[in-house]
């Protein structure tokens, strides 16, 4: 992992335990974002359509077996569905925006249940301005809930009405690759959805894209 992504993802999360660090937390997370959202934001200007959608890890294990387009897909899916629906309990920014019509996607999950060449199929479809028009949406509107999140609101779990929302939403796949998200996200509080939708899972598929994006420029 990026020494300086993974210090300051650890020193967020030490500082959203206590109250008195909480709103540095905050700030730490926030610029630990604006990091990663600097790094997928240089891969369109770096990359040809193409490359958006090319594979060259695609029979290897772990997130460098995708591909960019994807990972942006799945980052900021992920991200607006649980911002919004587990946490806010509004409606997602996917379909305020009418991004699925201006993305272009033939589908609303998080992808999770896509694999292969089933990956690329769906990537070729994105219109990449629109997608990247999501991204930000989606990383604005987070960021906006998070700063009306108090210290004490950091323990509250997933209530069971909010967890329903989220099934009947069908924005997660019922695909056993898919569906345990939903136990996964429903048995965290606040703080450990921001520790890992909101911040390690953005580390994770940054550095796998741009493992992808160095073998594709070779």
């Amino acid at each position: 992992m990026n020494k300086e992504w993974s210090e300051l993802n650890k020193a967020m999360q030490m500082k959203l335990k206590k109250k008195d660090s909480y709103i540095s937390g905050i700030e730490t997370l926030y610029k630990l974002r604006e990091q990663l959202m600097y790094e997928l934001d240089s891969f369109k200007t770096e990359l040809s359509r193409n490359g958006f959608d090319s594979m060259p890890f695609i029979n290897a294990n772990g997130y460098h077996s995708k591909n960019i387009a994807y990972s942006l897909w799945h980052i900021f899916r992920i991200e607006d569905i649980v911002a919004h629906t587990l946490i806010n309990s509004d409606e997602q920014v996917f379909f305020i925006g009418d991004y699925q019509k201006r993305i272009n996607s033939p589908i609303i999950t998080t992808g999770n249940e896509l694999l292969k060449h089933e990956i690329s199929e769906f990537s070729s479809q994105l219109n990449i301005d629109e997608l990247y028009n999501y991204i930000h949406d989606v990383k604005d509107s987070t960021e906006s809930i998070i700063a009306d999140l108090s210290y004490n609101m950091m323990k509250y779990s997933i209530s069971s009405e909010r967890r329903n929302a989220l099934k009947a939403s069908e924005c997660v796949s019922k695909n056993e690759s898919a569906v345990w998200l939903i136990d996964y996200w429903c048995s965290k509080d606040i703080r450990g959805l921001i520790q890992m939708p909101f911040s390690r899972h953005w580390i994770m598929h940054t550095e796998a894209a741009i493992r992808i994006k160095n073998k594709i420029q070779k």
